[in-house]
């Protein structure tokens, strides 16, 4: 049996039917939610991670992108373990290049809210670290939402390099953003780039809070005194 065939034979081998249901309500699959119709098998992350690390250097690229393709949301996020892998550990730029290049020929795989978190900071935060970002505002500007959350969670690998440009631009136009999970995503990275920066975040924050909506603000400053959040929240 090949390695693909036995990496999906465990992964179904730990399925819990249980853990599925939980899943469905936990990830929002009903109708007009943003997971709509994602499946689940019901398989634990860390277990997911274990068998990525066990199969990352076995499988080829047509293998992942087969994994990519699956309905089973744990299938998808093994495969994205597997890509970091294979990214991370390119002998050259070249190399590297390529599984950048797959990721985005993927994005349309990479459709809830964990499989940003997984990967976008690993792939593409980590190769634009020195290079042009401008695809990052081509995302925040595009109508999927999983494009826009790529653009701010990519910032991550930024701001723990203490650059907090692209950080401050994209936040500004996530403002108006419609959705609570990008409000959620870009209150999350305010608050890391507080962390690093807390002058240039609450400058930021004294000049935008009366726009910016509740559960954005909120998540920004969830790690500030009490005064401070009182006076942001006013």
């Amino acid at each position: 049996m090949d390695s693909l065939l036995l990496l999906e034979k465990e992964l179904r081998k730990h399925a819990s039917a249980e853990r599925a249901r939980v899943s469905v309500r936990y990830f929002k699959t009903g109708k007009g939610e943003y997971g709509e119709g994602d499946q689940f098998l019901g398989v634990p992350v860390p277990f997911q991670r274990a068998l990525a690390a066990k199969y990352a250097t076995q499988l080829t690229e047509a293998d992942i992108s087969a994994l990519l393709a699956s309905p089973f949301h744990e299938i998808r996020l093994t495969a994205l373990f597997m890509l970091n892998t294979r990214f991370l550990k390119s002998a050259d730029q070249v190399e590297a290049k390529k599984w950048v290049d797959f990721y985005l020929s993927h994005i349309h795989c990479i459709n809830n809210w964990d499989l940003v978190d997984s990967s976008a900071p690993i792939v593409l935060g980590t190769w634009l670290q020195n290079r042009n970002r401008q695809i990052l505002y081509q995302f925040a500007r595009s109508k999927n939402l999983w494009k826009n959350r790529i653009a701010m969670l990519t910032t991550l690998a930024f701001i723990r390099k203490n650059e907090l440009d692209d950080l401050l631009k994209l936040a500004e136009i996530f403002i108006s953003h419609p959705h609570d999970l990008m409000h959620k995503a870009t209150g999350w990275m305010l608050r890391e780039g507080w962390k690093k920066n807390p002058e240039e975040i609450e400058k930021f924050l004294t000049n935008n809070a009366p726009r910016m909506p509740r559960t954005m603000l909120r998540y920004s400053i969830e790690k500030m005194s009490k005064a401070r959040r009182k006076y942001f929240m006013q």
